[in-house]
This record gives C-alpha cells, structure tokens and sequence, in this order.
C-alpha cells in the first residue's frame, strides 16, 4: 500500500494501518511465512519482513504508530474555515483573475492571511492532499455541452476509434521476423 501522494496518512488510515500491523503480528506467532503474510494482505514483503524485525525485538508494541510525524498546523476549527473560504473562491479575496481559480500559491498565502501560520507550497499540496482535495477541476461546465450527443459518441463512435486491446500472444523485437510460437 503506498501513501497518498506523499501527502502522508489522516489520522483514519494511520489507524487502519496500525490494526493490519497488528494483525501482522498475530500470524508472526502463529508461525506463518512473510510470503503468505504479504501474499493475503496485500503488502510487500519487504514491510512484513521490516515488521517481523520490529516485532522480534519489541513485540507486537513495536507495531504500534507512532502518531503522526508531524503534528498539523491548522487545528480541526481552522481546516473547516479554510475549507469555507475556498468554496467562496478567489475573487472572494482579492484575486481578480476568475479563470486561474485556486492555486497551491494563493492558498498558501490565504492560510497565512487567515491565521499567520506559515506552509511551503509543498506543504499545502501535502495538507490539501491528505484532506482529500486534489487538483483545481472547473465546476462549471459549457452551456452547448450535449449529453446525449455524448453518449452516442461514446457507444458508437469511440469502439471504432479506440485501438485494439494487446494479446497476450508473443510478440518479437524483432522488426523484420515474426515471432514463433
């Protein structure tokens, strides 16, 4: 399982995360095999075998988090302003330019602005992430949009455009020779 976009795990996931840690070292003591462990919960062996070190020299505690790694700067309060003050949308605080909409930049300044802490644009990317916003994606949509004209395209159109899946057929790297088989 990777981490969301590097943005780090809520407070939810660390949770969840902890409980299959946990779970992890339940089978340690049962006697099952990393491969099986990883193969059943759908992580790498290289985490199993980095937890099994853990849970050999510290027990099932060791498996434990941490808490998170750093503690989040806006309090519960302040993420639910500031997600109130996006919705308003730029305009709302100074910036002219409607068709830019929100970027990592303004935000930044606008939590600055808003309650004097101090984020890099890494780090509101990182905090927007792990609050499950994501890319600026335009809320309304053209007025000559047609959606049944859409659909037809899709059914109709699309399956005679679109290229042919892969086979599963061996191919050669070879340019001049076909492959055998």
């Amino acid at each position: 399982m990777r981490y969301a976009q590097g943005g780090g795990l809520t407070p939810g996931e660390q949770e969840k995360r902890e409980l299959l840690r946990l779970e992890v070292a339940e089978r340690f003591a049962r006697g099952d095999r990393v491969e099986d462990i990883a193969r059943d919960l759908r992580v790498t062996a290289r985490s199993v075998r980095r937890w099994r070190h853990a849970w050999r020299t510290g027990g099932a505690d060791a498996l434990r988090s941490r808490g998170p790694m750093a503690v989040e700067r806006l309090s519960g309060a302040q993420w639910e302003r500031l997600e109130r003050e996006l919705r308003r949308g730029p305009l709302a605080h100074g910036w002219k330019d409607e068709s830019q909409g929100w970027t990592l930049k303004r935000i930044k300044l606008l939590i600055g602005r808003l309650f004097h802490v101090g984020y890099t644009v890494q780090g509101v990317w990182k905090l927007m992430h792990r609050h499950g916003w994501s890319a600026q994606v335009p809320v309304r949509r053209a007025m000559e949009r047609d959606e049944g004209a859409i659909e037809v395209w899709k059914a109709q159109v699309w399956p005679l455009v679109k290229p042919p899946r892969a086979t599963w057929a061996p191919t050669s790297a070879s340019r001049t020779r076909r492959a055998r088989g």
